[in-house]
C-alpha cells in the first residue's frame, strides 16, 4: 500500500461519489442490498491528478446475441472493460476539441517534424505512424479497480474463498485436441472451472446456466493493453499510440495475489505469462511491450461485495452499469444499451457503442484538413465497421495483437459477429 496508490483510488472514487443516486446500486424491495465493481482511468499531470473515465457493471452479451448487436449494445460491460471504452470515448472527445481550435491538457497535435519520417518513407515496408495527435509526454496513465480483474489474476483469490481450497483436477478432456473435446469453446477458453490451469487465457466467467459468451476475462484484456495501448482500433487512427499506456494498477489490498498478478502481468519472471514479449517493440508503429507496476491500496469502493456484505447479509450483484466521461458523459446501461431502452433499438445505443464512436471518429476526421488526413477518413468512411478494423492504416495494430496472442495470450478465440453493420443502418 502506497499513498500515491491511494490518491489515485481517491480520484475515482470521489468522481463516482458525485453521481446520481440513480446510477448507484440500490437496496430492492426486498431487501437485497446491490453491490458491483467499479472501475477508472486517471491522468497525472505535472500540476494535476483527474479521474477522466469511470463505469461500473459486471455483465457481458452472450455469443449468439452479437449477431443482433448491430453496434449499438455493447459486448462486454464489466467495469474494467467499461472503463477502457469511457477512456477511449474521453480520447475521441479531446481530438475533437483540437480540431475545433480548443485547447486540452491531455493530447497534443504532432508536429510536421515527427511526421515528416512517416510521409518521407511511406511504403507497405514501413508501419503507418502518421496520426495527428499525441497523448502529451509529461501525463501519464493509471487505472483503479475495486475488485481483482476476473481471470488468471483473481484465480488464487477464488481458489481460497472455496470451502476446500485444493485446486480442481483438470478432466482428461483437457488433453484432447478441441476437434475431439466435447465442448471445445469450455475447453481452451475456461471461464472459472480448471483452477490448477493457471496462466491461461479465459472467458468471462458466469453461472453454469447462463448462455456461453466468447468475451474473453478481464485479466486477459488488460494484459494485451500493455502491447496495444488503451487506444481501441477508432482512437488509434487519430492517436499515436506511444505514452498512452498504463503506468500503474490500482487494487484494494484485500483483492491482490502477488502470485496472481506476476503470473498473469509480468514478462520479467520466469513464471510471467508476458515473458516471450519482454522489451519487445514494433519498430516505427509506436508500439511496444510496456509492462505496468501493481500496487494496493487500504481504500475500499462503498459498493464493493466486501463493503456491502458487511452491511447487510443479504447481497446481489447489480444488473445496472455506468459509464462516465469526464466533461461529457454520465449514462445508466443494462443489457448493453441505455437504461429503458429496448435491446438492439438505435435509440438505446450508449455514446461507447461502436456505432456512435464510429460517428465522432468520422466527425473528427472530416474537420481534419486535407493536409494532415493522411488516409484517415477514407479508412473511416467504410462500408462496414469490420472494413473500418481491417483497414491498412491498422495493420501494424493488428501484427501487434496477432504476435500478442500468438507468443503470451495462447488459446486466444476472437468474438466475432457484431461487425457487418454500416453506418447508415
Amino acid at each position: 500500500m502506497t499513498q500515491y496508490a491511494d490518491v489515485i483510488a481517491s480520484s475515482v472514487l470521489e468522481e463516482f461519489r458525485k453521481l446520481p443516486a440513480k446510477r448507484k446500486p440500490s437496496v430492492r424491495e426486498n431487501g437485497l442490498h446491490e453491490w458491483v465493481p467499479l472501475s477508472g482511468i486517471v491522468a497525472k499531470g505535472p500540476r494535476s491528478l483527474k479521474c477522466v473515465a469511470l463505469a461500473t457493471g459486471m455483465k457481458c452479451l452472450p455469443a449468439s446475441k452479437l449477431p443482433q448487436a448491430n453496434g449499438m449494445a455493447i459486448h462486454d460491460w464489466h467495469a474494467e472493460v467499461l472503463a477502457l471504452r469511457t477512456f477511449n470515448q474521453f480520447v475521441l472527445q479531446e481530438c475533437h476539441r483540437l480540431t475545433c481550435g480548443g485547447q486540452s491538457e491531455f493530447l497534443r497535435r504532432r508536429t510536421d517534424l515527427e511526421l515528416a519520417p512517416h510521409k518521407e518513407n511511406n511504403s507497405r515496408d514501413t508501419p503507418w505512424n502518421g496520426q495527428p495527435f499525441a497523448w502529451r509526454e509529461d501525463v501519464t496513465l493509471h487505472m483503479y479497480c475495486s475488485e481483482a480483474p476476473c481471470g488468471d489474476a483473481s484465480m488464487e483469490l477464488i481458489m481460497a474463498a472455496q470451502d476446500n481450497v485444493s485446486p480442481w483436477a483438470i478432466p482428461p478432456t483437457l488433453s484432447q485436441t478441441p476437434a475431439q473435446a466435447p465442448d471445445p469453446v469450455a475447453l481452451s477458453l475456461p471461464g472459472r472451472a480448471y483452477f490448477s490451469h493457471l496462466g491461461v487465457v479465459r472467458r468471462k466467467p458466469a453461472r453454469g446456466d447462463a448462455p456461453p459468451t466468447l468475451s474473453k476475462s478481464c485479466s486477459d484484456k488488460i494484459a494485451l493493453k500493455q502491447c496495444t495501448s488503451l487506444l481501441s482500433s477508432l482512437a488509434a487512427l487519430l492517436v499515436s499510440p506511444h505514452n498512452v499506456y498504463l503506468t500503474s494498477l490500482i487494487l484494494p489490498e484485500s483483492q491482490y495475489s502477488a502470485t496472481a498478478c506476476r503470473r498473469c502481468f509480468s514478462a520479467d519472471v520466469p513464471e510471467g505469462r508476458m515473458s516471450a514479449l519482454a522489451e519487445r517493440e514494433w519498430a516505427g508503429s509506436g508500439y511496444a511491450f510496456v509492462p505496468f507496476r501493481v500496487e494496493t491500496t487500504g481504500l475500499e469502493f462503498d459498493f464493493s461485495k466486501r463493503v456491502v456484505a458487511a452491511r447487510s447479509d443479504k447481497t446481489s450483484a447489480s444488473n445496472l452499469a455506468a459509464a462516465w466521461v469526464r466533461d461529457g458523459i454520465e449514462e445508466g446501461l443494462i443489457g448493453g444499451v441505455m437504461q429503458g431502452r429496448k435491446h438492439f433499438d438505435l435509440r438505446g445505443a450508449s455514446a461507447v457503442s461502436r456505432r456512435r464512436m464510429w460517428g465522432l471518429a468520422i466527425e473528427i476526421g472530416g474537420s481534419l484538413g486535407a493536409s494532415i488526413d493522411d488516409g484517415i477518413v477514407g479508412v473511416l468512411a467504410a462500408g462496414t465497421y469490420d472494413e473500418v478494423k481491417e483497414g491498412v492504416l491498422l495493420e501494424a495494430r493488428r501484427k501487434v495483437k496477432d504476435e500478442t496472442r500468438r507468443d503470451a495470450l495462447k488459446g486466444w478465440i476472437r468474438n466475432m459477429g457484431d461487425g457487418g453493420f454500416s453506418r447508415g443502418l
